[in-house]
């Protein structure tokens, strides 16, 4: 039986194509094993966020073969997809796959024979106009649902549109499916993941007319599935969340209170330099409508820093606007020049070291924010999905509003919906729990 190992890197969107990649592998008879084990096949799934792309998939490259140097090595995924000459150089890479033909690797593959120089198979990004549905499975305790892919926003730090193509989405009958499929497997919950969730529906017929299915649709559509206690939505664009979907997930079982809300800049000159569709007042009511009806609602944001034209101030007015906002948590990303984008001809570009400043000025923000909505909520019952891992003889898991919780290591407790105690925050900020007992129906406050 021959082998085949995967690394993924990047959003969930690339975890739940690698799963569904490694299905297929499994169903020609495939073994899966780690990434760290001798294969015959190792598979890296790319991504184009990261600034240092090349340097990471050659030093991924490099660790595989070091276990196994005869190894057949295919890179897929966004960077792929971008820079397929890039990556066919080096050394060890046999196959390079773009956009479209990620999801027909084993097409490629008519032997497993070492290459001299790396085959390239990629189409011009307008040809990567279909939709393929992916969940992830097997890899942790919940699942991400892929129901939309690509993005019509053309923001213009971003390369994800020359990545994945034009905005396309699943129909609500066949993501509604994919729910039910993954209810039978006793998995508790699924996150509904895309590159712009929120433009969900965005499709059009093969006569050329739109489709009229839109986000809230799906989410009431998946909230009637049975066997499935938690959807939990990754990120979606400010302008995308309406008060429908918030008003609806206030009131709802199984859509828990946990919203991830990319605002980019807090300084509304950046966010239309960014080309972003909204301005700071908007996200702000946003933000204000959550927590009118959600007070106990986790609110992620993603940031980047030192975009081009950033001057002090403006920084300054995107730290003070989340200072003041009622957020959870922070991803901070620090801006770095992407080839064919229209930011990377923008003048007055910001010295490395101040980006580096701003960056850990920030992320010491989301921490002071972390664990003043983790000290929120001590003394509160709340309900926890507990994960597998067991770390120096503790296990974690999350409540439904995203609060990372430890307890001693209990097989028991694997995949399982608890009711438990928020006791304390430990030295790291985890927060400690005890567990009361088990519930079947979870309904949250």
């Amino acid at each position: 039986m021959k082998k085949v190992a995967f690394h993924t890197l990047g959003c969930k969107l690339n975890f739940s194509e690698t799963s569904t990649i490694a299905r297929l592998f499994e169903v020609q008879g495939y073994l899966k094993v780690d990434f760290k084990e001798p294969s015959d096949v190792y598979v890296i799934n790319t991504c184009s966020v990261t600034a240092n792309a090349d340097k990471e998939c050659k030093q991924i490259v490099k660790a595989a073969l070091s276990v196994s140097p005869d190894a057949y090595v295919v890179i897929v995924g966004c960077y792929a997809q971008l820079k397929p000459e890039e990556i066919s150089n080096i050394e060890g890479v046999d196959l390079v796959l773009g956009a479209s033909e990620k999801f027909k690797l084993l097409n490629y593959m008519s032997d497993l024979t070492k290459k001299t120089k790396a085959e390239i198979y990629s189409c011009e990004i307008e040809e990567a106009n279909f939709f393929i549905d992916s969940y992830s499975f097997g890899d942790r305790t919940r699942v991400f649902l892929k129901v939309q892919d690509g993005c019509d926003y053309n923001c213009s730090f971003c390369t994800i549109p020359l990545a994945r193509g034009k905005s396309r989405s699943d129909s609500i009958l066949n993501a509604v499916k994919n729910a039910n499929d993954i209810a039978k497997q006793n998995v508790k919950e699924i996150v509904l993941t895309g590159v712009n969730l929120g433009d969900f529906g965005n499709n059009e017929t093969k006569e050329g007319n739109k489709k009229q299915e839109q986000f809230f649709d799906l989410v009431t559509e998946l909230d009637k599935v049975t066997g499935i206690d938690r959807f939990r939505i990754s990120s979606i664009e400010p302008n995308l969340l309406k008060d429908e979907t918030i008003e609806f997930v206030s009131k709802s079982k199984r859509f828990v209170p946990h919203f991830h809300i990319p605002l980019q800049s807090g300084s509304n000159k950046i966010l239309k330099a960014m080309r972003r569709r909204y301005l700071r007042e908007l996200y702000s009511e946003r933000v204000a409508k959550i927590k009118s009806l959600m007070p106990h609602c986790c609110i992620g944001v993603d940031i980047i820093v030192g975009f081009p034209g950033e001057t002090n101030e403006d920084f300054l007015d995107t730290y003070n606007f989340i200072n003041d906002l009622p957020i959870s948590y922070l991803h901070v990303f620090t801006y770095s020049e992407r080839d064919n984008t229209d930011a990377i001809h923008l003048k007055e570009s910001i010295p490395l070291t101040i980006r580096k400043k701003r960056n850990k000025m920030l992320r010491i923000l989301s921490a002071k924010k972390l664990r003043l909505f983790y000290q929120q909520h001590i003394g509160q019952t709340r309900i926890v999905l507990f994960e597998s891992d067991n770390k120096e003889g503790f296990m974690h898991g999350f409540t439904d509003n995203y609060i990372k919780v430890k307890t001693p290591y209990d097989p028991i407790l694997i995949n399982e919906l608890k009711e438990v105690e928020l006791k304390e925050l430990d030295a790291d900020g985890i927060m400690l729990v005890t567990i009361a007992e088990s519930i079947e129906q979870p309904i949250y406050p």
